[in-house]
């Protein structure tokens, strides 16, 4: 006479649990359930008319680098995605080979940005190998910069606002990208923490196509970090 009710629990508990996750990331987020659905079809979309061009480039690029950029024309690098789950990041390589990373709070390696890899990096091309990452859902065309996870681990630690950012996917471009920059040090992390905070809060349609416009904008002038 128990099994029935023991049945009912064991298929209920799941739907629970998952109206709860579903709440759960309501309430972490701003912007309509519609908006949201649109956006994963936009990032599809923007990802695959990305390919064309990430194509082309990495061709111009396997010419030039042995003479101004020896070495792989990629650079993969372990990066904290959406609800803290890390993954690998693909960008275009503009440094040197080195040994070790740089420390969470130290600052660019400057010296070991070489003259072609400066162009990628001010004009944002260096990123565009990460339609992939988009395509594999494990990031967004706009979303919070996905930090690399030995600095995500510190600043999880020592920011409080910083662990939100994670509510959504990472993205190849976003606000506190637009507004900030680069960020080094814990206070910098902070206020780009606070930046993307907004960010999720305010999610919406407009806020991303200014966010693209603004990326845009850029890539055209060579004003990136």
């Amino acid at each position: 006479m128990t099994i029935v009710p023991d049945f009912d629990r064991s298929v209920a508990l799941p739907v629970r649990l998952k109206r709860a996750g579903a709440m759960q990331h309501a309430a972490e987020v701003g912007g309509s359930q519609g908006y949201w659905r649109l956006r994963s079809v936009v990032d599809i979309a923007g990802a695959l008319l990305l390919l064309p061009t990430v194509a082309c480039l990495a061709l111009i690029l396997m010419v030039l680098n042995p003479m101004f950029n020896p070495g792989p024309l990629l650079y993969r690098q372990r990066r904290m995605g959406k609800g803290c789950t890390p993954f690998l990041a693909i960008k275009f390589r503009t440094m040197t080979c080195g040994v070790q990373e740089r420390g969470a709070n130290d600052p660019v390696e400057v010296d070991r940005i070489t003259p072609l890899g400066g162009i990628l990096r001010r004009m944002g091309l260096d990123e565009l190998p990460q339609a992939i990452n988009v395509l594999r859902r494990e990031m967004s065309l706009i979303g919070p910069r996905p930090d690399c996870v030995h600095h995500a681990e510190e600043f999880l630690a020592a920011i409080p606002e910083y662990r939100r950012r994670f509510a959504i996917r990472p993205g190849m471009s976003g606000l506190s990208q637009i507004k900030l920059g680069y960020a080094v040090g814990l206070e910098a992390t902070r206020a780009k923490a606070l930046t993307d905070i907004d960010y999720i809060d305010r999610a919406g349609l407009a806020l991303d196509l200014w966010i693209a416009w603004r990326t845009l904008v850029t890539v055209a002038t060579g004003r990136g970090d």
